[in-house]
């Protein structure tokens, strides 16, 4: 079997691929990736070369480039990682967020159906549902759960969605959806929260906070999101969409509060900063479906996890280091107003 997976130089799709090509050492992978600024080359290291593993560097809003890769490679199966994903930048600058998560999409989706691809998997996100009240703790996220998105980034990622769900009915191409919550673990970008704040404890620069930090979200370790998209592949039902949560609400205080306390950082280091535009208040998924059709359960204790993924950014300084001397550092600049 030939699973092409988009996105794979970046944090969800690169850990995908080390638990594929561990748990299914049959499986062929080919990585697909454009190596735009969250696309780290270096991530991959440990698989470049192996074989039953290919790297193509190639942007999903190329027809030609994926009618290429489609020609030669033949996938079985294609998982979408491929996504622009960060919030704020899409707050700054929504037209390439629309441009990569739904015309890309739309891309892989008409290359799916020329060559007779068994299974289209599309990875998304909990952000499609909008938020929930501080108030309800009683409430969430369910698969039928309305669309109700609040960013640019939110918005490309439903649509996305709704054109899968199309081609789904209209030309009967076998997909599947799965919707996660926040994911943190090993490979994640420095500008998620949880790397952003221990890597600049690590240095000791100030952790910009939004707001008073009081959102909240429901934290999924990577590897337990990886393991229940090769379920879904495996055993899901056709044209459903599955919720992947972690059972861990958390608000962004305590889990900064956490990090400083774990590298043994003083709380001062926090910087309360101007909250984001239109900033969800909480996230908080329902992983019945799941769980009952295929059996998956989130198997990482928030507090192990967590503990996990700041000692791997505490070890592998190289890698966040080589990021940050990039074009990251030019964004950090104009998103806090100091340099890194």
């Amino acid at each position: 079997m030939t699973v092409l997976v988009t996105g794979g130089a970046g944090f969800i799709g690169s850990n995908f691929i080390f638990h594929m090509l561990q748990e299914h050492p049959d499986c062929r992978i080919v990585c697909v990736d454009a190596l735009t600024y969250a696309g780290n080359l270096s991530t991959l290291d440990s698989v470049m070369g192996r074989d039953g593993f290919r790297f193509i560097k190639a942007d999903i809003r190329s027809k030609e480039a994926m009618e290429k890769v489609f020609s030669e490679e033949k996938p079985d199966a294609v998982v979408n990682f491929a996504a622009e994903s960060h919030v704020d930048r899409s707050i700054e600058n929504p037209s390439i967020f629309l441009e990569t998560n739904i015309i890309g999409t739309q891309v892989l989706l008409d290359a799916a159906l020329r060559h007779g691809t068994a299974r289209f998997h599309q990875v998304s996100t909990d952000e499609v549902y909008g938020d929930l009240p501080f108030d309800r703790p009683d409430l969430l996220f369910t698969e039928d759960t309305p669309l109700h998105t609040s960013s640019p980034y939110s918005a490309s990622k439903a649509s996305a969605d709704l054109v899968v769900l199309a081609y789904h009915r209209t030309y009967g191409l076998p997909a599947t959806i799965s919707r996660c919550s926040n994911n943190y673990g090993p490979y994640q970008f420095p500008e998620k929260l949880i790397p952003l704040m221990t890597i600049n404890a690590l240095s000791d620069r100030h952790l910009p906070v939004y707001g008073e930090g009081l959102n909240v979200r429901d934290w999924l370790y990577v590897e337990d999101h990886c393991k229940a998209i090769d379920l879904i592949l495996q055993k899901g039902r056709i044209g459903e969409v599955y919720n992947v949560g972690g059972h861990n609400e958390m608000r962004n205080i305590d889990i900064v509060l956490l990090i400083l306390s774990h590298l043994g950082k003083p709380e001062s280091l926090i910087e309360f900063v101007q909250d984001r535009k239109g900033h969800d208040r909480r996230y908080a998924i329902d992983p019945t479906k799941i769980h009952d059709e295929l059996g998956w359960l989130p198997e990482t204790r928030f507090a192990d996890g967590i503990v996990k993924t700041i000692d791997w950014y505490v070890e592998n300084r190289r890698w966040w280091q080589e990021i940050i001397s990039g074009e990251y550092r030019s964004y950090y600049r104009h998103r806090y107003g100091e340099t890194i």
